[in-house]
């Protein structure tokens, strides 16, 4: 099963913001999140990925996501594993 378009829209979004806050490329932030520097390049020409893979990337947004940073109000922020209850 593949990703829906808000999905694709989400992902995309979260690199925007993440690399331009970190001030690095979209491919060294594919890396970081996925070990494979072309992920965000193939969402940005419109290919898709699993939901799987979707949901780890969202994840890893949300357990990297920087301190000084806002987390983009229209995208819902994934729970932290193992965040104390």
């Amino acid at each position: 099963m593949h990703m829906n378009t808000d999905t694709h829209t989400q992902l995309i979004t979260l690199c925007e913001f993440y690399a331009a806050h970190m001030n690095i490329s979209h491919w060294r932030v594919s890396y970081l999140a996925r070990k494979d520097g072309q992920f965000f390049k193939r969402l940005t020409e419109g290919k898709s990925c699993t939901l799987k893979t979707a949901a780890f990337v969202l994840n890893w947004f949300a357990e990297n996501w920087p301190e000084d940073l806002e987390w983009p109000e229209d995208i819902p922020r994934p729970t932290q594993k193992g965040a104390a209850a």
